[in-house]
């Protein structure tokens, strides 16, 4: 399963984890993806977006469906 965003194309960083001792381990940096259902072209689709695509505003939510009462 890929961990990038699927509207900007985020995808992971790779750095140092660094001791007080100086000791430099290899380490990776996630992007904050949540699976969310999002209106695209008239179709709801069901996509991986970044946290930071969603406060931007980049992704529109689907209406609620109105209940059967």
């Amino acid at each position: 399963m890929s961990k990038v965003c699927d509207i900007c194309g985020k995808k992971p960083m790779y750095g140092h984890n660094v001791s007080h001792a100086h000791n430099v381990t290899k380490r990776r940096f996630e992007p904050n993806l949540q699976k969310m259902k999002v209106l695209i072209d008239g179709d709801i689709r069901r996509i991986k977006v970044c946290t930071r695509c969603i406060r931007t505003g980049k992704v529109v939510k689907p209406p609620v469906a109105s209940r059967a009462q």
